[in-house]
Protein backbone atom coordinates (compact mmCIF):
# COMPACT_ATOMS: atom_id res chain seq x y z
CA UNK A 1 0.00 0.00 0.00
CA UNK A 2 1.14 3.54 -1.05
CA UNK A 3 0.38 6.48 1.65
CA UNK A 4 0.69 9.77 0.34
CA UNK A 5 2.39 12.27 2.39
CA UNK A 6 -0.62 13.91 3.13
CA UNK A 7 -1.96 10.77 5.18
CA UNK A 8 1.00 10.80 7.21
CA UNK A 9 1.05 14.28 7.85
CA UNK A 10 -2.59 14.29 8.90
CA UNK A 11 -2.15 11.03 11.16
CA UNK A 12 0.86 13.13 12.61
CA UNK A 13 -1.66 16.00 13.34
CA UNK A 14 -4.35 14.23 15.08
CA UNK A 15 -1.50 12.80 17.43
CA UNK A 16 -0.21 16.40 17.95
CA UNK A 17 3.25 15.34 17.68
CA UNK A 18 3.12 14.61 20.74
CA UNK A 19 5.24 10.82 20.79
CA UNK A 20 1.97 8.94 20.03
CA UNK A 21 2.25 5.43 18.53
CA UNK A 22 0.69 3.83 15.56
CA UNK A 23 1.07 0.26 14.91
CA UNK A 24 -0.95 -1.82 12.12
CA UNK A 25 -3.13 -4.55 13.52
CA UNK A 26 -4.12 -7.17 10.72
CA UNK A 27 -8.03 -8.54 9.97
CA UNK A 28 -9.95 -5.39 11.40
CA UNK A 29 -12.75 -4.60 9.90
CA UNK A 30 -12.92 -1.17 7.58
CA UNK A 31 -14.80 1.80 9.47
CA UNK A 32 -17.64 3.11 6.69
CA UNK A 33 -15.53 6.19 4.45
CA UNK A 34 -18.50 7.29 2.72
CA UNK A 35 -19.86 10.74 3.05
CA UNK A 36 -21.43 11.62 6.69
CA UNK A 37 -24.29 14.40 5.91
CA UNK A 38 -24.27 16.62 8.90
CA UNK A 39 -27.13 18.26 8.15
CA UNK A 40 -29.37 15.33 7.41
CA UNK A 41 -27.84 13.38 9.80
CA UNK A 42 -30.45 10.23 11.37
CA UNK A 43 -27.99 9.99 14.20
CA UNK A 44 -27.25 13.52 15.32
CA UNK A 45 -31.10 13.85 16.55
CA UNK A 46 -30.60 10.54 19.21
CA UNK A 47 -26.91 11.61 20.23
CA UNK A 48 -25.63 12.86 23.50
CA UNK A 49 -24.03 15.98 24.11
CA UNK A 50 -21.51 16.29 26.72
CA UNK A 51 -21.26 19.97 28.59
CA UNK A 52 -17.96 20.85 26.28
CA UNK A 53 -20.48 20.63 23.17
CA UNK A 54 -18.84 17.05 22.16
CA UNK A 55 -21.89 14.87 20.67
CA UNK A 56 -21.39 11.32 20.18
CA UNK A 57 -24.63 8.45 19.17
CA UNK A 58 -23.63 4.41 19.73
CA UNK A 59 -24.08 2.22 16.52
CA UNK A 60 -23.20 -0.57 18.53
CA UNK A 61 -22.35 -0.71 22.12
CA UNK A 62 -19.37 -2.62 23.09
CA UNK A 63 -19.21 -4.32 26.81
CA UNK A 64 -15.65 -4.22 28.07
CA UNK A 65 -13.91 -1.90 29.93
CA UNK A 66 -13.66 2.10 29.45
CA UNK A 67 -10.43 3.95 28.83
CA UNK A 68 -9.24 6.40 31.67
CA UNK A 69 -6.76 8.75 31.53
CA UNK A 70 -3.57 7.05 30.60
CA UNK A 71 -4.77 3.93 29.20
CA UNK A 72 -3.81 3.33 25.66
CA UNK A 73 -6.50 2.93 23.44
CA UNK A 74 -6.56 1.28 19.92
CA UNK A 75 -8.73 2.40 17.57
CA UNK A 76 -10.31 2.57 13.54
CA UNK A 77 -11.55 5.83 13.06
CA UNK A 78 -12.93 7.66 9.71
CA UNK A 79 -13.10 11.48 9.45
CA UNK A 80 -15.25 13.58 8.05
CA UNK A 81 -15.37 17.61 7.25
CA UNK A 82 -18.98 18.76 7.47
CA UNK A 83 -19.68 18.59 3.69
CA UNK A 84 -19.02 14.72 4.18
CA UNK A 85 -15.65 14.96 2.76
CA UNK A 86 -13.04 12.36 4.28
CA UNK A 87 -10.05 13.62 5.61
CA UNK A 88 -8.60 10.94 7.58
CA UNK A 89 -8.77 7.51 7.89
CA UNK A 90 -7.33 4.73 9.88
CA UNK A 91 -7.43 2.23 7.45
CA UNK A 92 -5.75 4.00 4.74
CA UNK A 93 -3.08 4.10 7.27
CA UNK A 94 -2.68 0.37 7.37
CA UNK A 95 -4.28 0.17 10.77
CA UNK A 96 -5.71 1.71 13.94
CA UNK A 97 -4.42 4.43 15.68
CA UNK A 98 -2.87 3.45 19.07
CA UNK A 99 -3.07 6.27 21.96
CA UNK A 100 -2.55 6.86 25.30
CA UNK A 101 -5.74 8.85 26.42
CA UNK A 102 -5.84 11.89 28.55
CA UNK A 103 -2.44 13.19 27.94
CA UNK A 104 -3.17 15.45 25.15
CA UNK A 105 -1.74 13.46 22.67
CA UNK A 106 -4.68 13.56 19.93
CA UNK A 107 -7.21 16.50 19.71
CA UNK A 108 -9.46 17.54 23.32
CA UNK A 109 -12.30 15.94 21.58
CA UNK A 110 -10.55 12.61 21.28
CA UNK A 111 -9.48 12.90 24.64
CA UNK A 112 -13.33 13.47 25.89
CA UNK A 113 -14.76 11.20 23.62
CA UNK A 114 -12.48 7.66 23.80
CA UNK A 115 -13.20 8.01 27.75
CA UNK A 116 -16.96 7.86 27.54
CA UNK A 117 -16.94 4.60 24.71
CA UNK A 118 -16.25 0.99 26.16
CA UNK A 119 -14.38 -1.52 24.10
CA UNK A 120 -16.09 -2.81 21.34
CA UNK A 121 -18.04 0.18 21.14
CA UNK A 122 -18.92 1.70 17.22
CA UNK A 123 -19.64 5.37 17.38
CA UNK A 124 -19.96 8.66 15.25
CA UNK A 125 -18.31 11.27 17.33
CA UNK A 126 -19.18 15.26 16.46
CA UNK A 127 -16.61 17.43 17.78
CA UNK A 128 -16.44 21.06 17.76
CA UNK A 129 -13.87 22.95 16.06
CA UNK A 130 -12.73 24.45 19.36
CA UNK A 131 -12.13 20.87 20.59
CA UNK A 132 -10.74 20.18 17.44
CA UNK A 133 -7.92 22.44 15.27
CA UNK A 134 -9.71 25.40 16.35
CA UNK A 135 -7.91 28.31 14.79
CA UNK A 136 -5.28 27.11 13.50
CA UNK A 137 -6.87 24.70 10.71
CA UNK A 138 -4.53 21.73 9.49
CA UNK A 139 -2.63 23.07 6.29
CA UNK A 140 -1.65 20.71 3.45
CA UNK A 141 1.84 19.90 3.26
CA UNK A 142 2.13 19.78 -0.23
CA UNK A 143 0.81 23.08 -1.14
CA UNK A 144 1.12 25.55 2.19
CA UNK A 145 -2.06 27.83 0.69
CA UNK A 146 -4.94 25.21 1.35
CA UNK A 147 -5.88 23.54 3.99
CA UNK A 148 -6.86 19.38 4.50
CA UNK A 149 -8.77 21.25 7.79
CA UNK A 150 -10.24 24.46 7.25
CA UNK A 151 -9.25 26.95 10.06
CA UNK A 152 -12.64 26.55 13.00
CA UNK A 153 -14.11 23.51 11.20
CA UNK A 154 -16.22 20.70 13.01
CA UNK A 155 -15.09 17.45 12.12
CA UNK A 156 -17.16 14.02 12.75
CA UNK A 157 -16.18 10.91 13.27
CA UNK A 158 -16.96 7.08 12.92
CA UNK A 159 -14.92 5.18 15.68
CA UNK A 160 -14.16 1.66 16.77
CA UNK A 161 -12.64 1.07 19.80
CA UNK A 162 -10.67 -1.96 19.55
CA UNK A 163 -8.87 -2.38 22.50
CA UNK A 164 -8.27 -0.60 26.02
CA UNK A 165 -5.18 -1.50 28.35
Amino acid sequence: MVCTPQYWFLRLALLLGAGGVMSPVLGQQALPTTPVQAPTDSLLGRATQTKSGLRYAVRHPGNGPTAHSGDKVTVHYTGFLPNGHVFDASVKQGGPLKVRVGRGEVIKGWDEALQLLPEGTRARIWIPARLAYAAKGVRDPDDDRRYLVPPQTDLVFEVEILRVR
